[in-house]
């Protein structure tokens, strides 16, 4: 089976490194990718947005099958682009992407398919906002920008001027371009977070092991919001709140796709509260998070390849997955700078001096020569697997110990 990636950063990579293991792969290709990628993958010279690009390759090549990354793709109609012109796309239709491109559209869905949810209130304009946020007496409250924006459009507030605040940036300075032309402010959720990622072909779905992002970039969740800094799987979570979790949020979550006939052959991730109420939607994404897949994708034993192209055939009902009986830590070291202002085109040392059992995800990185340089905010995400969360943490900060260059920082805590 030939089969393209869509994307090329960390998560792509992560995804090119568990295809490449599966005996029915035939061959790899990626659009964009990266340098790192392309020790796995053919890496053509094909924009990702070039819609015709990619399916001109994809039928030159005899791609088999396609599996999107990146949000911003499937927002843009990438998978029903394909499907219309005969491919099988593992990533959903436009209109199930607008659950991650959309806070407004995902809130509502939840809303009237009955997922528990944070309760929220949509504004259209700045003035609106302000009006409200000035009657508001309740904190800490959560602004949101309403479209894409890289996983930063998020903010905790905790007072009346961090609410203004994160108006003015979002509506008003447009930090997120038209993201922030709409903003939807939510009660705040406390709690423990988890990261609920389930394939599904739009009817069946099957779950993948749970795991938790650290988004925060400092030690002991201090810090501005990133893209997040690490992750460990599987987490352990109470039977009662997985109960809830396969009930009233995935089995919800299809029943809702069915009656408003969204057409979803792909991955949902829902971010999940674990309030004191149980379980609770902060939100949806469309795609494999990002850096969870690096901590996910280690510990599925199974072959992934037929199970995703049993996605995107609709034929996913009764398949199963094994599990490495273990814990991955995945430990995300970032530019300097970041997430404001990363430094690029730092050398990196000490790439390949690692233990077994430990991979190195490169997501900001390019090579030059026989040299490899910074080339984003989150550089790369050095992945390990251990019988414990002990053993894999110690194994993974051993080896981001042998990894160098100007400026790294990473959380001393992933995984605690």
């Amino acid at each position: 089976m030939n089969v393209l990636i869509i994307g090329s950063g960390g998560r792509e990579h992560a995804l090119a490194w568990k295809l490449k293991q599966s005996p029915l792969l035939g061959k790899l290709h990626c659009i964009p990718g990266s340098a790192a990628i392309a020790e796995l993958a053919a890496c053509p010279p094909v924009r990702q947005d070039d819609q015709d690009g990619v399916y001109g390759y994809c039928a030159a090549q005899g791609v088999d099958l396609v599996v999107v990354g990146p949000e911003a793709p499937l927002a843009k109609g990438l998978s029903d682009f394909l499907t219309a012109k005969g491919l099988k796309v593992f990533g959903p239709s436009r209109r199930g992407a607008m659950l991650e491109a959309s806070k407004q559209f995902a809130k509502e869905f939840m809303d009237r398919n009955e997922i528990p949810t944070a309760e929220f209130t949509v504004f259209y304009s700045a003035a609106f906002a302000r009006e409200k946020i000035a009657a508001n007496r309740k904190y800490p409250v959560v602004i949101k920008a309403d479209g894409l924006a890289a996983g930063k459009g998020v903010r905790i507030c905790r007072d009346e001027a961090e609410a203004l605040a994160a108006v003015e940036d979002f509506m008003e300075k447009r930090v997120f371009g038209f993201s922030g032309s709409k903003v939807v402010m939510e009660e705040f959720l406390a709690g423990k977070e988890a990261s609920v990622m389930a394939l599904t072909d739009g009817e069946s779905a099957l779950l993948l092991p749970v795991s938790r992002d650290h988004k925060r970039l400092l030690d002991g969740g201090e810090g501005p919001n990133t893209g997040g800094m690490g992750a460990v799987c599987p987490v352990d979570l109470a039977e009662e709140d997985m109960a809830v979790i396969r009930t009233q949020v995935i089995q919800r979550f299809l029943s809702g796709l069915a009656k408003e006939r969204i057409g979803f052959r792909g991955v949902i991730y829902a971010g999940v509260m674990l309030t004191a109420d149980g379980p609770k939607v902060l939100e949806f994404n469309v795609r494999f998070g990002d850096p969870e897949t690096q901590a996910v994708l280690p510990v599925i034993k199974s072959d992934l390849l037929p199970v995703l192209a049993a996605c995107a055939d609709g034929k996913l009902s009764g398949r199963e997955l094994e599990l490495l009986d273990g814990v991955c830590v995945s430990v995300v070291a970032a530019a300097a700078g970041y997430p404001e202002a990363p430094e690029k085109g730092r050398p990196i040392t000490g790439l390949y001096e690692r233990t077994p059992g430990v991979t190195v995800f490169h997501a900001g990185t390019e090579k030059k020569e026989d040299a490899w340089f910074t080339a984003g905010g989150r550089v790369l995400a050095v992945s390990a697997v251990g019988m414990d969360a002990d053993e894999a943490r110690e194994k993974a900060y051993a080896a981001l110990a042998a990894i160098k260059f100007e400026g790294m920082q990473y959380r001393k805590d992933i995984g605690q």
